[in-house]
């Protein structure tokens, strides 16, 4: 039962690291594309950045978005246009960090997105910044090892999605 629920564990964490590369490309793509279509200076830069930072949940999406804006405060002449680019890259970062990845991140991983946005929240309050970088694996791990045990399989289908049942229509 250890082996195999180690050898589903990995599994789920190689998982778990795609969908973060994915919506980290996804964040810098749009960053940068938003500062090209402004005339943001460094756009590729910021995009860059963004991909980067996206991997430290809360306070990296909160630098992305600020030293842009800086720069847009000594670019810009009006405060309209300043901004303008702090709530547009907030959007981005929102989106994509708290409606687009914890969706896609429970339904491959078969984790509630719920629970995926609880688990980043509770770990954080838990150990701060640490507790932010682990608090999904942690639940991870927890959740396939009471899939592999029978007693605890209850845990697992309770913070879990269901398995998708496939309809075959005559």
């Amino acid at each position: 039962m250890i082996l195999d629920g180690s050898a589903a564990t990995a599994v789920k964490f190689r998982k778990y690291l795609l969908v973060r590369t994915q919506m980290s490309v996804l964040t810098g793509l749009f960053v940068g594309l938003f500062a090209l279509a402004t005339g943001l200076q460094f756009a590729a830069e910021w995009g860059v950045i963004a991909f980067a930072l996206n991997y430290i949940p809360f306070i990296g999406p909160f630098i992305a978005t600020l030293f842009p804006t800086l720069v847009a405060m000594t670019q810009f002449d009006t405060w309209q246009a300043v901004v303008g680019v702090f709530i547009c890259l907030n959007i981005i970062q929102f989106v994509i960090g708290c409606y687009v990845e914890p969706r896609l991140s429970g339904s491959v991983l078969s984790i509630s997105p719920f629970v995926v946005l609880f688990t980043i929240f509770f770990w954080t309050l838990l150990w701060g910044l640490f507790g932010t970088f682990i608090g999904v694996p942690i639940v991870i791990a927890i959740l396939t090892f009471c899939e592999q045990h029978p007693a605890s399989r209850w845990l697992s289908d309770l913070l879990g999605r269901p398995p998708q049942t496939v309809q075959i229509k005559p």
